[in-house]
Formats: C-alpha cells, sequence, structure tokens
C-alpha cells in the first residue's frame, strides 16, 4: 500500500478534505511530469471519504491499495504496446494475402492498433476514475504528540 501523511484542512459526515505535501517519491516518479500535478507545488489537496470521522486539523494517513495501481501501470503503459506488437505480427502474416509489402502493412496494422488502445483507454478512464478502490482513502488517524509529557525538571 502506498500512504501518505497529510492534515485535514476541511471535513463533513461524507468527505474530508486532505492537505499533503509532496514526498521525494513524487520527484524521482517517471510520471511526475503527466500526472496532473503542479511540478512547483509541493501541496496539494485531496478529497477522501471520510470513513475515521475525522475533523478539521486532524494528522491523518492516506492510503492506496497497490494492485490498483498495478493495473492501471498495466493499461497505461503495457496494453498500447501489446496491440501495437500484435498489428505488426498480424500485419506481417497478413501482407502476403493482401499482396502487400510487408513491412508497410505491419505498420499500418501496428500502429492502426496501437490508435485503439488509446481509444479504448480514454472510454475506460471516466469509469475507472469513479471506482472505490482506484481512490485514496483514510488509513488512520496520527496520534496527537503530547509535548507536556518530556518536561525537564
Amino acid at each position: 500500500m502506498i500512504t501518505e501523511n497529510g492534515i485535514v484542512t476541511q471535513a463533513n459526515k461524507s468527505n474530508a478534505w486532505i492537505k499533503t505535501t509532496r514526498s521525494s517519491a513524487c520527484k524521482a516518479c517517471a510520471s511526475r511530469d503527466s500526472c496532473g500535478i503542479d511540478e512547483n507545488a509541493e501541496e496539494q489537496i485531496v478529497i477522501v471519504k471520510n470513513t475515521l470521522g475525522v475533523e478539521e486539523g486532524n494528522e491523518v494517513i492516506i492510503g492506496l491499495e497497490t494492485k490498483p495501481m498495478m493495473f492501471l501501470t498495466f493499461f497505461l503503459y503495457v496494453f498500447p504496446i501489446l496491440l501495437l506488437v500484435l498489428g505488426a505480427v498480424i500485419g506481417d502474416s497478413l501482407a502476403p494475402t493482401l499482396n502487400m509489402d510487408r513491412s508497410f502493412c505491419a505498420m499500418i496494422l501496428g500502429f492502426g492498433l496501437f490508435a485503439v488502445a488509446f481509444v479504448i483507454i480514454r472510454k475506460k478512464q471516466s469509469g475507472l476514475s469513479q471506482k472505490d478502490e482506484f481512490k485514496p482513502f483514510l488509513v488512520r488517524k496520527r496520534p496527537v504528540s503530547d509535548s507536556n509529557h518530556c518536561q525537564m525538571p
């Protein structure tokens, strides 16, 4: 599970608005420029379901399951490449039947299926973003540190 610390900036019975600070993982991520987060922004607001009854000012930990992230990674990066290769292989084997140049036919079908992959991704995008398994959630409230515990005599 991927976790991040945050502070509740606003909350009601159903939702909580969590302010998080960009972690070092964001700086090392290969998709940091295309994920929709401003590169210069150090903070971001994430809206999650208020399953723990948090209130404004609470420190919390939010999480995102790894399995859905792995699926999205496959779907966005590997799926288009697989269709590109599949199209090229099909085009190469169909070329003699169609009396076409093998390379040209492989290129046309490869790029064609590559484009189809992006159409499929675009159509699935809104449906996936509505599913709870692809959304961050509250893991737990962080304990409030009691500074009166360590008093010097």
